[in-house]
């Protein structure tokens, strides 16, 4: 359902005037790029000369930074250590523009830190630096009283969750109900081993591998799609559930006023290629609830989400896409 270019222009002229608070696992992205020339006489592995550093904002500091490049406010709350890998997470936030008021130090901790190689425009080899343990008490509890602190000033909350401890079952147990008492629109972007702690939600935005983990079935056809979004709608009690598809673009199941009624609708992809696929669920729980904090409906919103990471997944690593880039690529196509 392509948006008319009034509807673009009223929800997009929107973006940009929200306060939108992230909260779960931050890390680094470190990239080494270089040109390889030979297989390593030690291993039968390529040998790559470095010719090119950079670091980038990660997981759910890549969901704020997509938030801050539509225009929107963005407070991080995640836990860091006490460690180099955190000073290079404080200098990305300040030069990405974003604060970093709401990041706790836990000086037990490791700050996740992901680096990749890459090889003559190819991932070589991924080397993660991170601590798995599920926070502790005393954690859970000063980001539980950060987010108190901050809630009351954002529209929505983001629950980013990459599986390293931040996003644990107590925690979530106090702070969806403590969301939805502030009236803020909850979104999940979902770890799939931890699916069944995600209850009473506004949307969660898994992958289709994602999903068909947590229904417990394959999702092949649009008979399985249906039958493994319903059943997660039930389960969890979710207001809406946005599986993300690749190639096959994305579907929006959403609840029709009945619990025991939904509607189930297919957007095609906007990618015109796809060269990598880093970030791009960031981009599109990021996309998706901006939108919807500026007044669009879930299916317009998905339609956005949809043409933002059509853009993202043509760049190389975890990219973010402008307001001035999203209403370019929501323009109807000859």
């Amino acid at each position: 359902m392509p948006l008319s270019e009034v509807r673009i222009k009223e929800i997009t002229d929107k973006i940009g005037k929200s306060k939108i608070m992230i909260l779960g696992d931050v890390m680094v992205d470190r990239y080494l790029y270089g040109d390889v020339g030979r297989i390593s006489p030690e291993a039968p592995v390529p040998v790559v000369e470095v010719k090119r550093e950079t670091v980038a904002l990660g997981g759910a500091a890549n969901v704020a930074a997509n938030i801050h490049a539509l225009g929107d406010t963005a407070l991080v709350v995640g836990i860091v250590g006490s460690d180099s890998a955190a000073e290079t997470l404080h200098k990305g936030f300040s030069d990405s523009g974003l604060s970093n008021e709401c990041l706790i130090v836990d000086p037990d901790r490791q700050t996740t830190m992901k680096t990749r190689i890459i090889g003559e425009n190819q991932q070589v080899v991924r080397v993660d630096r991170e601590d798995l343990d599920e926070l502790s008490s005393k954690m859970e509890e000063k980001a539980l009283a950060m987010f108190e602190r901050h809630a009351g000033d954002c529209a929505a909350l983001i629950i980013s969750d990459y599986g390293k401890g931040v996003i644990t079952k107590p925690l979530l147990e106090k702070l969806i109900p403590a969301a939805r008492k502030h009236g803020m629109f909850v979104a999940v972007d979902p770890k799939e081993t931890h699916f069944m702690n995600y209850k009473n939600v506004s949307v969660i935005t898994p992958n289709h591998h994602e999903a068909s983990f947590a229904a417990g079935l394959r999702i092949v056809d649009d008979e399985s799609l249906k039958r493994g979004g319903s059943d997660l709608l039930e389960r969890l009690q979710l207001d809406s559930l946005l599986i993300t598809r690749g190639k096959d673009g994305m579907t929006l199941f959403e609840h029709n006023g009945d619990r025991a009624d939904f509607t189930m609708t297919h957007f095609p992809t906007f990618a015109r290629k796809v060269f990598d696929v880093t970030g791009a669920g960031d981009t599109v729980i990021a996309s998706f609830v901006s939108a919807v904090s500026a007044g669009a409906s879930l299916k317009e919103a998905t339609v956005i989400a949809n043409s933002a990471a059509g853009v993202v997944v043509g760049e190389l690593g975890a990219a973010t896409v402008s307001l001035e880039s999203l209403r370019g690529s929501l323009k109807p196509r000859n």
